[in-house]
């Protein structure tokens, strides 16, 4: 499951500016991980019943899905068309 290669080329059809790409690639693959921290997050707490997420319980072997990798699906999301974002102008920040 990893990041294949791709043309500068493809990824200029959704931005002309190959850092931004970056940037929006790197945020959304940031918020992947977060929102999947959380679910486990959820899920442990709501089996334990602990109250306070002190720690997260390694999960045993057995047990192992492999998940598409956070970078590859936002990757595979921005080429696809799927995110939408926008500049803040320098004004606002």
């Amino acid at each position: 499951m990893a990041v294949k290669p791709i043309s500068i080329r493809v990824m200029e059809k959704q931005s002309d500016d190959i850092f931004e790409t970056v940037v929006v690639m790197s945020k959304r693959a940031r918020q992947i991980n977060q929102n999947r921290f959380m679910e486990e997050a959820i899920k442990d707490a709501e089996e334990f019943e602990l109250g306070v997420l002190d720690e997260i319980p390694a999960e045993p072997k057995e047990n192992y899905e492999e998940e598409t990798k956070s970078a590859t699906q936002a990757m595979e999301e921005f080429l696809d068309g799927d995110l939408k974002w926008k500049t803040v102008p320098e004004e606002e920040i």
